[in-house]
């Protein structure tokens, strides 16, 4: 039956299903680890990453609404049918079993029991619990309809109330003052201390993520009877604004939190063991027992919305193939890369995402704007061209020593730094996107005889 408006009520659970999949692994860690490094500049680097972390995945959502599209392919169509297949089946690979997902049973098993582990015993327990990660992973993410009641009405909700007693500790007996910590050498400087924190919130995957997320959300509101797109696009907007607004006020906690810990403790290696030396000194035992259930807690919703949004996505693409198989498959490949282990999986994902950023956000940008040059496929073609360059020498920039140190990748990265500005933030794609689109317009005005008639009058 069709509906024409859903309560107050069914916003919310929309809202909490899309929190679920959005706050999982990289985005308890990583803010931790931030703030750890930022210090006294915590709250300027938390701007950056909050651009990154939830204004882009808030924007990815809304392209998606704005262009009513279907999912990332539909996104990436203007750009070249070959260029959409590709760039989707890139996504959905990085947000699938070869990192994201295998990231989402790494983490909290990092976080739970990483640090009372030895090397000997570490691998037999990680196959052990990540087969029963991605066991329950698997049977909530079967029946796509009922992600809202899996996610919205029960994982999710458990997990706020579990982070919500760390941040009561946090407050009522904070670490030490935020403002009076040491920098990092990256971190000195407000724009320094920005970039960083913008780049830093690649690591979440959030907005790449909401390209994806894009084909769940369309299915959950359909089935809840909202037909029209229209009324699809608003309320995929408003659900995604209340979703957003929460884990950005989160996202800021724990980047303050992991400044004031250095108070107490080094700079851990990564943000799973910051956060666990944290609760360690809270709660003791209970606080790591409390940390481990809800990592997983949030892992595990975020590894569901994921596995559900892969196999939609690419039986959609590819339908002769079932989503059970679809689903089959992101679940056993992500078992089975995620027994490589977290370290190795986030050292090989970092010059994925710097690839694909540039060109997630040039398209989410144009998908935005594309209502001003009425989809002009040269604009989108020229935008993409420009960018692409640069986001594979940023990829080659941010990839293992075994390809970053190479004598190749040497002369390449010298000659970026030479002529292109911010290529030592990882940002030397803004530029080229910039005159790329520029370059779309001028063409696009002059087919349209726009600037010739300006000219001429």
């Amino acid at each position: 039956m069709e509906r024409e408006k859903l309560g107050i009520k069914e916003y919310i659970f929309i809202a909490s299903m899309l929190f679920g999949m959005f706050f999982g692994a990289g985005n308890l860690i990583f803010p931790i680890h931030l703030g750890q490094l930022a210090g006294s500049q915590w709250l300027t680097a938390g701007i950056g990453f909050l651009i990154t972390g939830t204004i882009l995945p808030l924007l990815a959502i809304i392209s998606i609404s704005i262009t009513r599209s279907n999912g990332i392919y539909d996104l990436a169509k203007p750009i070249g049918e070959r260029y959409a297949t590709f760039f989707m089946v890139m996504v959905c690979a990085t947000l699938g079993p070869l990192f994201a997902t295998p990231r989402t049973a790494t983490t909290p098993f990092q976080i739970a029991f990483g640090q009372s582990l030895n090397s000997s015993q570490t691998p037999i327990a990680l196959l052990i619990y990540s087969a029963i990660f991605f066991s329950i992973t698997y049977s909530f993410s079967k029946r796509p309809m009922g992600i809202i009641d899996s996610i919205g009405k029960l994982l999710n909700p458990a997990f706020l109330i579990l982070l919500t007693v760390i941040f009561v500790f946090s407050f009522t007996r904070p670490l030490g003052k935020a403002s009076s910590q040491a920098t990092t050498a990256l971190y000195h400087g407000g724009s320094s201390s920005f970039l960083n924190g913008f780049l830093q919130g690649y690591n979440t995957m959030d907005a790449i993520a909401g390209l994806l997320f894009g084909i769940a959300i369309v299915t959950t509101i359909k089935g809840l009877g909202i037909k029209r797109p229209t009324m699809i696009a608003k309320v995929a907007a408003k659900s995604s604004v209340l979703s957003i607004t929460l884990e950005a006020l989160i996202y800021m906690v724990l980047i303050w939190i992991g400044a004031t810990s250095l108070e107490y403790f080094k700079i851990s290696a990564d943000g799973g063991i910051g956060f666990s030396q944290i609760a360690m000194h809270f709660l003791g035992l209970p606080g790591q027992i409390i940390l481990a259930i809800m990592a997983t807690l949030a892992c595990l919703t975020t590894s569901i919305g994921l596995s559900t949004s892969f196999a939609e996505a690419m039986h959609s693409k590819f339908p002769k193939i079932r989503y059970e198989v679809w689903n089959i498959l992101t679940c056993s490949f992500s078992f089975v890369f995620a027994n490589v282990g977290l370290d190795q999986i986030i050292a090989w994902s970092t010059p994925m995402l710097m690839f694909l950023y540039p060109l997630a956000i040039t398209l989410i940008a144009l998908s935005i704007a594309s209502p001003l040059f009425k989809k002009a496929r040269i604009i989108y073609i020229m935008t993409t061209a420009f960018t692409i360059i640069p986001a594979i020498i940023d990829a080659i920039a941010s990839a293992p020593a075994v390809i970053s140190a190479s004598s190749w990748a040497k002369i390449i990265l010298s000659i970026d730094k030479r002529f292109l500005p911010f290529a030592g933030y990882g940002m030397d794609w803004v530029l080229p996107a910039t005159i790329g689109f520029t370059v779309g317009l001028i063409i696009y005005l002059l087919k349209k005889g726009t600037i010739k008639n300006t000219i001429m009058d």
